[in-house]
């Protein structure tokens, strides 16, 4: 297992140390980035973690928001793309077609990186009717690393949010997560 955090806003400085991977909050709708972006970039690749940049996905406007994403998002071959699918702070979600949709989206505008769906434990088995996880399903259960409670392959398990998000990631090494994701 392999270990790793995943940041937003919300955190103004994470150690990166000892860290293999960090995934990075770029944007969410179409409208906000995230002001540590650059920062939390430069951070994540001077550690040299692999990097991961995911969306914050809202209803309605999905090319638009597939569009948005992927032009704040840096793009360096091997980083590795996500969709954060979940409840927003209205109340609503994306519908599970919403979220094929835009995941097929960015895998099309960015044909040579991985793009990995996040979904929390209850989503997955509750809302999505489809299981298309893209290249890989990032699933948040918390509970022990590694041990999320679904049935379905997986790549990456947010574990715990104390004190920030951590993860572990289902590969032997730093260099094949870095592999995988070169595609």
């Amino acid at each position: 297992m392999l270990h790793g955090v995943d940041v937003s806003a919300h955190q103004s400085s994470f150690d990166a140390d000892g860290l293999d991977f960090v995934f990075i909050k770029a944007t969410e709708g179409r409208s906000y980035v995230n002001p540590r972006l650059t920062d939390q970039t430069k951070r994540a690749r001077d550690a040299d973690c692999v990097v991961g940049f995911y969306h914050f996905l809202w209803p309605g406007n999905i090319t638009a928001q597939a569009e948005y994403f992927l032009s704040k998002a840096p793009e360096k071959a091997g980083d590795l793309l996500a969709v954060d699918w979940e409840q927003n702070g209205e109340g609503t979600r994306a519908s599970n077609s919403e979220k094929d949709r835009f995941i097929r989206e960015v895998k099309r505008l960015r044909p040579h990186h991985r793009v990995l769906l996040y979904c929390n434990r209850y989503f997955w088995l509750n809302h999505d009717t489809t299981s298309y996880a893209g290249d890989g399903l990032w699933i948040a259960d918390y509970v022990k690393a590694g041990k999320p409670r679904i049935k379905a392959t997986w790549r990456i398990h947010q574990y715990t949010d104390q004190p920030l998000d951590k993860d572990a990631a289902d590969f032997s090494s730093r260099s094949a997560m870095r592999a995988w994701a070169r595609k």
